[in-house]
């Protein structure tokens, strides 16, 4: 019971990586309070502030403190190259993926301040976020700017005991990432997924809410301003992708 008596939220909570923190946070003793578009206990549209703000308003409200908030709601965006996306496209990736986690880090920290006490927030970003080649263009810009603003948040927070943090996964199996199973398997070639990092394989939703369990947990109270790689170990070098000039070889 790693977080028993802990109330949290988790955003993007209607599948994968964000049901499996719930189901697993619940396991550990916390009141969750889950939010996505669908599927969770709460409809709310993570890059809308109203909608963040009510939702974070209405768990203090219900269960009486936020100690826990997981800024885990993301889209993709496709693999499209910088010459096929439109402004709208970007628009609305960098909505939901950053302008998202902001909302969250501005609204939970101040009610977790307005109680008096410290608490943890996280996000999700992304391997794609590091270095090129995980991801397409917009959706690697937006989670290269949530690996900054948990640093610059955690500085803004010095003082308030409230920690912020990301995780950048690497290929997990969820309905973002159902497109790239099914193409594979469709060619035979499902043993080839995540074969670049040294584990090769991809990975599941439980194995990175472990590692959200381990931010939001008191084991990690010295962990500030970080970002969690959990990819298999695909970020420790630099694989190779094909590219050329206005588009992207897949």
């Amino acid at each position: 019971m790693r977080l028993a008596g802990k109330v949290a939220i988790v955003t993007g909570a209607g599948s994968g990586i964000g049901k499996a923190t719930v189901d697993l946070f619940r396991r550990e003793g916390a009141t969750v309070v889950g939010a996505d578009l669908k599927g969770a206990d709460i409809v709310c549209d993570a890059g809308d502030d109203a909608q963040v703000r009510a939702l974070i308003d209405k768990a203090v409200a219900d269960h009486g403190k936020l100690d826990i908030a997981f800024a885990n709601a993301g889209i993709s965006g496709g693999l499209a190259s910088i010459f096929e996306q439109s402004v709208d496209d970007w628009n609305e990736i960098l909505r939901v993926n950053l302008i998202g986690p902001f909302l969250m880090i501005k609204h939970a920290a101040q009610a977790m301040s307005d109680a008096g006490h410290g608490g943890s927030i996280i996000c999700t970003a992304s391997v794609a976020g590091l270095r090129s080649g995980a991801g397409g263009p917009a959706y690697s810009a937006s989670k290269a700017g949530v690996i900054s603003l948990v640093k610059t948040a955690a500085q803004q927070l010095t003082g308030s005991n409230i920690r912020v943090n990301a995780i950048c996964p690497g290929l997990i199996e969820t309905g973002m990432t159902e497109f790239v199973y099914e193409r594979a398997r469709a060619k035979g070639q499902a043993d080839k997924l995540g074969h670049l990092n040294p584990l090769q394989r991809g990975g599941e939703p439980p194995e990175i809410a472990n590692a959200a369990l381990f931010l939001a947990s008191d084991e990690a109270s010295y962990v500030n301003g970080h970002a969690l790689v959990v990819d298999g170990g695909l970020s420790s070098s630099h694989p190779y992708t094909s590219q050329r000039f206005g588009r992207t070889a897949i």
